[in-house]
């Protein structure tokens, strides 16, 4: 519990002193590191159809079924008949306190028509990968709504713009292979960026998964763009307590850190040394 707490105040000190950017640039050095990607995945400047995130950085992180061999599927959902590919994506493991708001930004882009209905989630998983909260979902359709997917398990996260239409034959972007700037019949598009707020209930330990999968068959592929994912207004991805044990070595020129006794927690007082 101590070292939790000094963990806590850390970041309180780290952002005060400019240690944490002010940008939540999740995949401004590429995917971040441990987190794990079964499928394609990869990260990219302002491209084609897909510019950068409203309140992200320099470069966003992206996967796609296009040169995936993985299998990708919603529990529950399936594919629809024949084998297919995808991609799904792991964070890593993050603690956040009950109320905490995880907040990020996405955008589906789908090569993809005319019964074909590949589709894309997030879902906030426990330490032990159950579902906590099905984030949202983005499919592929002939007519209406690509978010929230028809067929697929209700959007839990409060949603910016909500509902989403597809922007027809919006489709050149470079992480969909030889596809990109391809259309399936209708139904292809990119649903441009989308704000996602989810309000965690309980205190624990969480991760992020995002996955896409083509539906059916494997041809014409589909992506999912990510981020500007916070927690608590922490940038994702949160250090790990090696990490802070560095950062604050040295702190120690600068001034005194330390939970305030009796003040209830998450309080933390930062001083110079008299």
């Amino acid at each position: 519990m101590q070292t939790r707490n000094f963990i806590r105040c850390a970041a309180v000190a780290l952002s005060a002193l400019g240690a944490v950017p002010a940008s939540a640039g999740t995949s401004d050095g590429g995917i971040p590191e441990f987190w794990t990607c079964s499928g394609s995945c990869g990260a990219s400047g302002a491209d084609g159809v897909v510019p950068l995130a409203p309140g992200g950085g320099s470069a966003y992180g992206w996967i796609s079924t296009w040169g995936s061999t993985a299998q990708a599927a919603l529990p529950g959902v399936g594919t629809g008949g024949a084998d297919v590919n995808g991609t799904i994506l792991r964070s890593v493991s993050f603690d956040a306190a009950a109320g905490a708001q995880l907040d990020f930004r996405f955008n589906f882009v789908s090569t993809d028509g005319d019964g074909y209905a590949d589709y894309a989630w997030a879902r906030l998983l426990d330490q032990d990968n159950n579902q906590v909260a099905m984030l949202f979902t983005a499919r592929t359709t002939e007519a209406g709504n690509a978010i929230p997917g028809f067929g697929l398990p209700a959007t839990q996260a409060t949603l910016t713009p909500f509902p989403v239409p597809i922007m027809d034959g919006e489709t050149k972007w470079a992480p969909l292979g030889p596809d990109s700037d391809e259309c399936y019949d209708v139904g292809c598009g990119a649903t441009g960026w989308v704000r996602a707020q989810y309000a965690i209930a309980s205190n624990g330990t969480y991760r992020l998964e995002f996955g896409v999968t083509n539906w059916d068959d494997q041809d014409f592929d589909s992506g999912l763009a990510l981020d500007a994912i916070t927690v608590g207004g922490a940038p994702l991805p949160i250090p790990e307590p090696g990490q802070y044990a560095m950062l604050l070595a040295g702190l120690a020129v600068l001034g005194v850190m330390r939970p305030v006794r009796g003040a209830g927690r998450g309080r933390c007082r930062i001083g110079r040394r008299t």
